[in-house]
């Protein structure tokens, strides 16, 4: 008998897991395979379970969807094939972020002058004024810089207030980010570039939003959760935690 309650819960939990992990809709593996996308942006797609991420938006063609932060404009791209010509992606990178580094208004520009069903917005994180009526908005390997030292700390909280305010009663807030060791505090977003997953969920649901879902997929259990996410011995194999929040109707 124990030994069969034990192999029935281990089967619950093997089913629990595979049941965070988003099965990846058609329009998103036409996303994955589009000629649009950079040449080098599909040779990261496995390591950063792109399918997966962005199946958790629950995003159908047509969607308005938002990308805040969007870096190298990697999951903007696949969010503008994901939604199809009648739908929409606002691509945000913040003002700071441009000043700080030119490539980040390049990238911008480019994304945007690339895909006719993407809006490009710059403006200050002070100052955030998203669309209203959007279906989701993702954010990945961003949410701890909204804590960086040069900020007002109330930034997560306005962000956030923002969020909750343009996206529709059911929407879905998907936040991807680097796993910072318990206890860390706030000052491991300026240190280490990470994050409590606690303080995340904490802030998140303070401003209005019900936790989902949190998926393992890009858990990694040999990070110490100490080092710098750019120290070579962890650079791309970083622990992400990987949170989706949603806006009660």
């Amino acid at each position: 008998m124990p030994r069969k309650w034990m192999l029935a819960a281990a089967a619950v939990m093997a089913l629990s897991a595979t049941a965070a992990v988003a099965a990846v809709p058609a329009n998103v593996t036409a996303a994955l395979a589009d000629k649009g996308r950079p040449a080098e942006d599909p040779a990261k797609d496995a390591a950063r379970k792109a399918g997966e991420t962005v199946a958790l938006l629950d995003v159908k063609p047509g969607a308005k969807v938002a990308d805040l932060i969007i870096g190298g404009g990697y999951f903007t791209h696949i969010l503008s094939a994901a939604v199809g010509p009648n739908g929409q992606v606002v691509a945000y990178q913040p003002a700071e972020f441009i000043q700080f580094q030119a490539s980040y208004g390049e990238n911008l520009k480019k994304v945007a002058s690339a895909r006719p069903n993407v809006v490009a917005l710059n403006s200050s994180l002070g100052a955030l004024d998203l669309p209203d009526g959007l279906d989701a908005v993702l954010t990945v390997q961003n949410y701890h810089d909204l804590h960086l030292t040069p900020f007002p700390k109330d930034t997560a909280a306005k962000v956030n207030a923002e969020i909750f305010k343009s996206l529709k009663p059911g929407g879905v807030y998907l936040i991807v980010d680097h796993v910072a060791a318990p206890g860390a505090g706030l000052e491991a977003a300026m240190k280490v570039h990470r994050i409590e997953p606690s303080i995340v969920k904490q802030e998140v649901e303070a401003a209005g939003f019900k936790l989902e879902s949190e998926s393992p997929m890009l858990r990694v259990s040999s990070d110490p959760h100490t080092a710098s996410v750019f120290d070579a011995s962890v650079r791309g194999r970083t622990d992400q935690f990987v949170m989706k929040f949603r806006k009660p109707k």
